[in-house]
């Protein structure tokens, strides 16, 4: 998520330390949420908790990754950053639509909307490199 190969500023330090506890997090409750579900058989409220359980940490690394773009301030480092995320947002609605219309058409499998973020974060990584690289 960040450019600097030896030094890491204080915000990507902030952002490391925000990330892997929130990703932590994100696997500790996706797991005992599934787990919970498929074992305990809950219903009512607490099943609608349960599902939406796992998204909450997800939010939390989306406002981590908006928390970093504000706290870097490094211009250069942050522009590389929106330009990848950029990248990544356009190569996710693309791929999104497309495989809507396929799906519709019965060509493809349906593709479950918790994937578009992971799909989403693979795409900027992807991009990061290729945005660096324009600048070399």
């Amino acid at each position: 998520m960040f450019c600097q190969p030896k030094t890491m500023s204080p915000a990507a330090k902030r952002y490391l330390a925000r990330f892997f506890p929130a990703m932590a997090a994100y696997v500790a409750v996706l797991f005992a949420s599934v787990w919970l579900i498929k074992h305990q058989a809950p219903h009512g409220p607490l099943l609608w908790v349960l599902a939406i359980a796992p998204a909450a940490p997800i939010i939390a690394v989306i406002a981590i990754m908006g928390l970093y773009l504000i706290e870097e301030t490094d211009e250069f480092v942050r522009a590389m950053l929106v330009q990848a995320m950029l990248w990544g947002i356009g190569v996710t609605l693309a791929g999104c639509t497309a495989w809507g219309f396929l799906e519709n058409a019965d060509l493809v499998a349906h593709l479950p909307l918790y994937l578009v973020f992971p799909i989403f974060c693979g795409a900027m990584g992807l991009a990061q490199p290729l945005v660096r690289w324009r600048y070399r």
